[in-house]
Order: structure tokens, then C-alpha cells, then sequence
């Protein structure tokens, strides 16, 4: 097998609610989606979601990325099933030449340019996606095969109105866990934990994700007024810049810290262990990288005891959620699992197939071959904005 073509598109979908954290406000969002055809006519689909306050990222800065790499060369070789497919991927360099001082400028276009090739691998050979998971060597300290996952529910800064009404939708549709952002100006964070928790009860498992809004000189001072609504955990409290000041703070509460902006690549990780600055890891496809960085950040972390989730990128269609299934039901001991919020945000989820979780967040493993969707390409041409094709000799 042989890659024939690869097509680009910048895509711009509209959300179906305003998306407000500590870093960002989100009505709409701009993506990379990735299209490969093989020789035999088999066809594999990615998509990356670049962000700038994440891995510096942006939609144009992805395609000046595209045009640097010379595809033909790194993917052009033959494969002959998925693990030459993986090999292949695997070898993929895409230039990081840190615009943000580390190593995760590009990872959206990674990832994008992976999971085309390996969900049109995947196909060729007639299995799931997940069947990476079990041909990774890397990963074998990870693998476990699940017919269904349950996601978790999130709650981003709005009116408290808006909030108890989500909150009530939470309980109503029986979900365990729920991530609430904090951090926000002119948003009383105590106010909204007693109110969502007043409303969940106590048997959800509540967790708060501050962006980076606070410091490590207000962290304690922030956080104590919080404790006393349970939480499980705290994400990302502190910006890139002063993560490694949580070293200190960490051994001073009992909160587990999870870092998610700070966490973007395996030296990312390896430096976190190194320097003890976290409980758990957020892995997200496209941020860290594609599937196969992110199932070695998870065996990273499950070989230093540190728990992980698995996290979405706000505005991702059914082509990044489908990937984000496929590593939820081949892995185990995900602590946290968000994602699949399809038919709720996006107004073009862009795949045939509707992936979004049902009651309590519950969602079955996909078992056709490859990512197991179809890309809805009227939807596509719909939001697409522009596109660019490379084709292979």
C-alpha cells in the first residue's frame, strides 16, 4: 500500500452555544482536516484543531506548516499492513522549530496527517482504529478492550441562571462527573460550585479547570473556599510559565493537580515527572500530537503512577471524536473521559454517523473498520473555506 493523495481543508464550524473559559471565548472553530487516498482507492480521514494558547498553533500557521513538509518523502514508502502504516506515522517529523519555546508548535498538523493515514490503513486491513492501541508496543502496559465508555459532562462560565439550568440537565441525564471552569473575571466561583452542587447532589464527581488563571502566589487562597464542594481535582491552575512553582504547592494540599495546557508532548510529561508538578495528565489527540504520542504519554504516566484522562478540544467533529473513542475503549484506567459532545455543539459535526453520548454520558466502542465514520462531504463543502492538495507519485 501506498499513499496516493492528500488533501488539506480549512474548515470554520459555528458552535451552537458560546464557549467561555479563562483563556478564551469560542463562538466558532477553525480546523484542519486532513484527507488521504491510498493507491487502491481506500480512503482515511483526520483532523487537528490548532490553538494558539495551547501549542501556539493557528489555522494558518498549519497550512505554512503543510507546505514545509515534503509529504511525498516522509510518507511516500510502502506499507504493507497497519504496523508499517504505524511505523510510518511514527517516523513522521513535522518542524517545531518553537515559535512557543517547546516541542508541540505543529502537533495539530501531526495529528491530523496521522489519523488519515492510519483510519486508511485501518481500512485496507478491515479492522477499528483501536487495533493500534494492541500494535503499539509502547502501549502494551495500557492496552483493555471496552464495548462502551461513559463521558463526563462540562460546565463553562455563564450566567448563574444558565448554569443551574445545565446543571439540572447534568442530573436529569444522569452523568457522574462533571468538569466546571473557574477562573473567569467577574464570575463568582463559589457561588456557581454551591449552586451546581447543590444541584448534581453529592453522588457526581466534581472537578474544576482554571486555565491558568491563577498564580502560585493566590492558588491556596483560591482553592480553600472551593474544598468544601468535594472536589476530585484541579486542572491547569497556573500558566506554562509558573507550572514548575506547583512543585512546592502540591506537597501543601490534598487536590490532585492535573496539568492539560502544560501537558502538550512526551517531554512535557517527562519533565512534569521529573520535577513533581502534577497527579494526573489531560491527554488530547490534537494537541499532543496524534493517537500514537498520546497512547505514550498515557503508558508514560501509568509507568510513573500518575493517572490520566482523556480530554476533547472544544468544536471537534465526529472525525476527532471518533479517533478520541477508539483510544477511550482500547485503554484502561482513564480517570477522567470528555468528548463526543457532537449533536450539543457543533452546528456541522461533518461525519454521517452521530457519535454523541447517550444517557449518562454512555457511548459503544466502534467496531468497523478504521475510524468507523463517514465524512458527510456536502457538510463539508459547506464550511470549508480553503483546501490544498499534494498528490504522490
Amino acid at each position: 500500500m501506498r499513499i496516493a493523495e492528500i488533501t488539506a481543508f480549512h474548515v470554520r464550524i459555528p458552535l451552537r452555544k458560546t464557549i467561555r473559559h479563562a483563556l478564551y471565548t469560542r463562538t466558532t472553530t477553525d480546523s484542519l482536516i486532513v484527507h488521504c487516498r491510498l493507491h487502491n482507492g481506500i480512503e482515511g480521514w483526520g483532523e487537528g484543531l490548532p490553538r494558539p494558547y495551547v501549542t501556539g498553533e493557528t489555522i494558518e500557521s498549519a497550512f505554512e506548516q503543510l507546505r514545509m513538509i515534503d509529504l511525498e518523502s516522509r510518507l511516500g514508502a510502502t506499507f504493507d499492513d497497519l504496523g508499517g502504516a504505524i511505523q510510518l506515522c511514527d517516523a513522521l517529523q513535522v518542524d517545531t522549530s518553537n515559535r512557543n519555546g517547546r516541542d508541540c508548535f505543529g502537533n495539530s498538523v501531526r495529528c491530523a496527517l496521522e489519523l488519515s493515514v492510519l483510519d486508511a490503513a485501518a481500512c485496507a486491513m478491515g479492522t477499528p482504529l483501536s487495533s493500534v492501541t494492541a500494535a503499539l508496543p509502547e502501549a502494551v502496559s495500557i492496552r483493555q478492550s471496552s464495548q462502551q465508555v461513559r463521558y463526563g459532562a462540562a460546565i463553562t462560565s455563564m450566567s448563574p441562571l444558565k448554569q443551574a439550568v445545565r446543571a439540572w440537565q447534568i442530573r436529569a441525564y444522569g452523568f457522574q462527573q462533571c468538569k466546571v471552569k473557574v477562573g473567569v473575571s467577574g464570575i463568582d466561583d463559589v457561588a456557581a460550585l454551591k449552586r451546581i452542587r447543590h444541584v448534581v447532589g453529592q453522588q457526581v464527581d466534581i472537578r474544576i479547570d482554571v486555565n491558568g488563571a491563577w498564580t502560585c502566589d493566590n492558588l491556596e487562597a483560591k482553592l480553600e473556599p472551593l474544598l468544601p464542594f468535594g472536589l476530585t481535582c484541579i486542572e491547569q491552575p497556573v500558566t506554562h510559565e509558573q507550572v514548575d512553582g506547583l512543585t512546592a504547592i502540591r506537597s501543601r494540599i490534598e487536590t490532585p493537580i492535573m496539568l492539560d495546557e502544560s501537558l502538550c508532548s512526551l517531554s512535557d510529561a517527562h519533565r512534569a515527572v521529573e520535577r513533581g508538578t502534577c497527579d494526573l495528565f489531560n491527554i488530547r489527540l490534537s494537541k499532543c500530537g496524534g493517537l500514537l504520542n498520546s497512547l505514550k504519554i498515557a503508558a508514560f504516566a501509568h509507568q510513573s503512577k500518575l493517572a490520566y484522562q482523556l480530554g476533547c478540544q472544544v468544536g471537534e467533529t465526529g472525525i476527532l471524536s471518533a479517533a478520541g473513542r477508539h483510544f477511550a475503549t482500547s485503554v484502561g484506567n482513564i480517570r477522567y473521559l470528555e468528548g463526543s459532545y457532537d449533536r450539543f455543539l457543533v452546528k456541522e459535526r461533518l461525519t454521517v454517523q452521530d457519535l454523541t453520548f447517550r444517557r449518562g454520558g454512555c457511548a459503544p466502542a466502534l467496531t468497523t473498520p478504521g475510524l468507523g465514520v463517514d465524512v458527510d462531504l456536502q457538510a463539508l463543502a459547506r464550511v470549508a473555506i480553503n483546501k490544498e492538495h499534494w498528490t504522490f507519485k
